[in-house]
């Protein structure tokens, strides 16, 4: 089932949460954990990010450093298909243009078509941490759009040397893009981005999943405008709950948004990282209740470091 039929097919309110791969050289035992909490919530699916590689400098045996090549969080296409056998849940890995190749990228379509893995989330991605802004691995894309017309060629039982493949997928990947309630940073404005966004619907995206916002009045214009712009597909509103004080600033500065002035003064009220927590958490429930009750399907939560934060939220909400 696709997600758009994932979200249809349950109660009135659903929710999905994100996960990260573990760190390099970490077991899963931790995430599993972490996932067995909200596990009693029924959720409708789990996303996993997907990283690039990095340039870091490591130490040689002669006292100099080297600078090489290194991924922090590899196994994205691992990580989904354990989570999908273990939970009987479908997994959504990201699919990104970001430090990857198309041929890196054809193979782990390949991957997840053997593995019946059929949901995905395509993105751009982040630039590298070591450069001054996005650049495309020279093999790679630009644009999430461009990625997404490697997958559909891919469905179409075409590999990216124009070769067809000798069986097509069973199953055609299904895919969702990211939409930005207060526009992606790159955008000059937010009647630019919604072409942007609209480009990608209509070159199959089945639904878009927002970035985290901690206004509903800005999700709400958004969605009025995407509609008004043509785009018909479910807008899933993605949110975050704030669990410490350094976030104040560095979410407005690290994605772009902006917090609330009432939000924003109770945190400035909170004398250390369990007080802040605290408001983090009253003002997710707070958003989420709203969002239901405005009529949105589905909500899907930001939940690295935070998966005891929503814990709470969906507790309260199911």
């Amino acid at each position: 089932m696709t997600i758009p039929e994932i979200i249809n097919s349950k109660s009135p309110r659903t929710f999905s949460f994100e996960v990260l791969p573990p760190l390099k050289g970490k077991g899963i035992t931790r995430l599993f954990e972490n996932i067995d909490k909200l596990m009693p919530f029924s959720p409708a699916y789990i996303n996993i990010t997907t990283h690039r590689s990095e340039m870091v400098f490591k130490s040689t045996a002669d006292g100099l450093y080297r600078r090489v090549s290194e991924r922090s969080r590899p196994g994205t296409v691992a990580v989904a298909a354990a989570i999908q056998h273990r939970y009987n849940l479908p997994a959504v890995p990201h699919i990104i243009c970001s430090g990857y190749s198309r041929l890196e990228t054809e193979y782990a379509l390949i991957d997840l078509n053997f593995l019946g893995i059929t949901n995905l989330l395509i993105l751009r991605g982040d630039k590298a941490k070591h450069e001054p802004r996005f650049i495309p691995n020279p093999d790679g894309y630009s644009h999430a759009l461009e990625l997404q017309q490697q997958v559909n060629a891919f469905n179409r039982g075409q590999f990216i040397d124009g070769t067809p493949m000798d069986l097509m997928p069973q199953t055609p990947f299904s895919y969702g893009v990211a939409g930005y309630p207060e526009k992606h940073e790159e955008s000059p404005n937010m009647a630019i981005d919604l072409q942007w966004l609209k480009a990608k619907v209509d070159a199959g995206a089945q639904y878009v999943v927002t970035q985290m916002f901690f206004d509903n009045s800005k999700y709400f214009r958004f969605v009025e405008m995407a509609r008004e712009a043509g785009i018909t597909v479910p807008i899933i509103p993605g949110i975050k709950p704030i669990i410490n004080l350094n976030q104040l600033s560095l979410l407005p500065k690290v994605f772009r948004v902006d917090l609330p002035d009432q939000l924003a003064h109770r945190l400035m009220a909170c004398t250390n990282d369990t007080e802040a927590k605290r408001v983090g958490v009253d003002w997710c429930m707070q958003q989420s209740a709203e969002l239901y009750e405005a009529g949105v399907p589905s909500i899907h939560f930001y939940s690295h470091n935070a998966i005891s934060s929503v814990h709470e939220v969906v507790s309260h909400l199911f």
